[in-house]
């Protein structure tokens, strides 16, 4: 049954982390203390409900709280070992855990116990972080807040923090909350409703403080040249350059990426100040785990061309390899994780916008988000001051934290198709559909092309929100359509890493019947609309650097010679013949090319339910609900075979088991011997 006490916070919780004025996607943390009975004694017992690591506000729910005794928290400071093995108290909060399940507790729940207060918010809003970076925060602090806010010098999360929080609310009786240096705010009450309202007061008295008094250009003025190109210009530049940038974002391992061209970033790239306070990085610690601690800038004006943008950016990639490697040097020691990759996680174009990274779609977003939050933060530290972000020493400290790589190693192991982005035509039904599905499942970003947009659209909802499928319209039959979804792929995800050539149509028709336009839509969608879509991937392919997959669904009809089929098996054999064609041309840049030979799909086929199904029920003599079992029976293994069976073929030759293999069809129909390759 839930306890009142952790309903509330979770309602508190979740107002708080919806608002994106007071914290970012995973940012800060919430408590609440009250009192519950002890199954063991029966007598009533304090506890403390915290959000638990790596968790949500804004989605926060019971069961990510970690729930802990008062009293055994408290009693830590008994044993704290000093805070140069402040790092060993994590491990205690698993000896303070109250009852089955929930949370783990994180890095700031000793901030949340020791804090004399029945409810405490720790936030990480824009406003507030501005302040807390400010040359000047701690003079800005009392300018602003009076003696309701004190400021708190920099200090690295842990028990510590949580000891000095804890007594500056002791010595201070008349404060309702802090301003953390270089990083956030904290703010309590007495009761839910107070603290809540203590923490809102503290971001928008912050803001209307900086919107009052703050500089109306605090980024400087325009440079010239630097301005954002045309709405159709950026996004055309943007999914031109894409795949070069993602390639060069995934030197040390694959990324998917995010593109954002809101005003906020296009103001700041186009402003004076952009490439100093750039190189400054970010200051939370929510930041820069996210983004790194500084972005890599291109220093080209918008109008630049995509080739002269390609040149500098890969000259500019090597350096920030260079200094991102030095700046690990300088700070690691015997103890420090191995360097987690020197890639850039945040790439920024002026005129154009900003490219965003991770491990997938989700990840890349929120990083980008986080970047946003960094440059409102530089905003409103440079309107009333200096940004003066903590240290490169600091920064590293937090993100080569043990603690840190302890979380990191606790994360699942990612599934098989993890940072692949798929493009599969033909997508809103059927086998192609089928694929879509398995790929996401097995955690690839899809992109489900179809010619009726609405039910790929449809398609894309059913398999998760925007982070893991869109529908885009593709007429592959037309090179400005083919081209089109391409760029509306590698802008979605960054790029594009497989493709299924699975789009298609047949007529049922003998020689003497079938006529010209009959011949020519059967081509056109089918070995044209291969053509156009290998083709326009593979420039992406080719350009990102990162290997792939082409597959094409091609037919049993594709090498046997059926009755009332001659447009419908001669493209299919096209289709065949280019998958040997581009094994060989693609090989060289490690992209793989294979195909399947499915047969009798009659289950769920768009084909078959379009009028193919009753023509070839009528070639063979049998009824048309009877066919998928006619094509069975016809087979050595007797079993009817559907859209899944030819998804699970497309997971096989694109996943890991099969890395050296190109070239190959796989028959995907039962066993047809008469279709066996010879």
């Amino acid at each position: 049954m839930t306890h009142s006490t952790a309903a509330d916070l979770v309602a508190r919780s979740n107002r708080l982390g919806s608002d994106p004025k007071v914290t970012n996607y995973a940012g800060g943390n919430t408590s609440a203390k009250g009192t519950d009975i002890d199954p063991v004694t029966g007598e009533p017992i304090e506890l403390l409900w915290v959000k638990g690591s790596g968790g949500d506000l804004g989605t926060l729910t019971e069961k990510g709280l970690a729930v802990l005794r008062l009293d055994r928290v408290r009693a830590l400071i008994d044993v704290y070992p000093g805070v140069e093995r402040e790092d060993e108290m994590v491990a205690a909060f698993d000896y303070c855990l109250h009852g089955k399940g929930g949370a783990a507790p994180s890095i700031d729940t000793a901030m949340h116990g020791l804090v004399d207060a029945a409810h405490v918010d720790h936030l990480h809003p824009d406003a507030g972080i501005a302040i807390a970076t400010a040359t000047d925060g701690e003079k800005l602090t009392h300018r602003i807040f009076g003696d309701k806010v004190v400021w708190v010098p920099w200090r690295r999360p842990g028990f510590q923090l949580g000891l000095d929080i804890a007594a500056i609310k002791e010595e201070n009786p008349q404060a309702i909350g802090t301003i953390l240096g270089g990083h956030g705010i904290t703010a309590w009450g007495d009761t839910s409703e107070e603290a809540e309202r203590n923490s809102l007061w503290i971001v928008d008295t912050a803001q209307a403080f900086i919107d009052e008094h703050g500089s109306p250009e605090p980024f400087g003025g325009v440079r010239e040249g630097f301005r954002a190109l045309s709405e159709a210009e950026r996004r055309a530049k943007a999914a031109a350059l894409a795949p070069t940038i993602r390639g060069l974002a995934s030197t040390d391992k694959p990324m998917v990426g995010h593109f954002t061209d809101s005003g906020v970033v296009l103001h700041f790239l186009a402003s004076e100040k952009a490439p100093a306070l750039a190189a400054l990085g970010t200051s939370c610690p929510d930041h820069f785990l996210r983004t790194k601690v500084k972005p890599l800038i291109l220093d080209l004006p918008a109008d630049a061309s995509i080739e002269d943008s390609i040149a500098r950016l890969k000259e500019l990639h090597a350096q920030y390899r260079a200094d991102y490697q030095a700046y690990y040097d300088a700070h690691a020691t015997a103890d420090s994780p191995a360097i987690r990759g020197a890639d850039p996680l945040i790439v920024l174009v002026p005129g154009v916008g900003m490219f965003s990274y991770g491990a997938n779609k989700q990840t890349a977003r929120v990083a980008g988000e986080f970047y946003v939050n960094a440059i409102n933060v530089m905003r409103g530290a440079e309107a009333l001051s200096t940004y003066s972000p903590i240290s490169d020493a600091e920064k590293f400290r937090i993100e080569y934290w043990a603690l840190e790589e302890a979380k990191l190693q606790r994360m699942p192991k990612p599934k098989t198709h993890q940072g692949r982005v798929a493009f599969v035509t033909g997508a809103a039904s059927g086998i192609g559909k089928a694929i879509a599905t398995r790929l996401a499942a097995e955690g690839a970003c899809v992109v489900v092309a179809d010619l009726d947009l609405e039910k790929a659209q449809a398609v894309a909802a059913e398999l998760g929100s925007t982070d893991v499928a869109i529908g885009v319209a593709a007429n592959v039959a037309e090179a400005e359509g083919v081209q089109a979804a391409i760029d509306a792929t590698v802008l979605a995800f960054g790029g594009i890493d497989l493709v299924v050539n699975n789009a298609g149509l047949s007529l049922s028709k003998p020689l003497l019947e079938t006529t010209e336009k009959d011949w020519d839509l059967q081509h056109d969608v089918m070995a044209k609309g291969s053509f156009l879509v290998s083709k326009a991937a593979a420039r992406a392919l080719i350009e990102q650097g990162m290997g792939g997959d082409v597959v094409y669904i091609s037919s049993k009809n594709s090498v046997f010679a059926g009755p009332n089929n001659i447009a419908y098996s001669a493209t299919k054999a096209d289709q065949a013949h280019q998958v040997r064609l581009l094994a060989v041309e693609l090989g060289e840049y490690g992209v793989r090319v294979n195909g399947i030979n499915p047969d009798g799909v009659v289950r769920g086929s768009g084909i078959f339910a379009a009028g193919w199904g009753a023509n070839r029920a009528a070639t063979y003599g049998v009824d048309e609900k009877d066919l998928g079992q006619f094509y069975a029976n016809r087979t050595i293994l007797k079993r009817e075979v559907v859209p899944e069976n030819v998804a699970d073929a497309v997971y096989v030759l694109t996943g890991p088991e099969l890395s050296r293999t190109t070239g190959l069809h796989v028959p995907v129909d039962s066993g047809v011997a008469a279709a066996f390759l010879r």
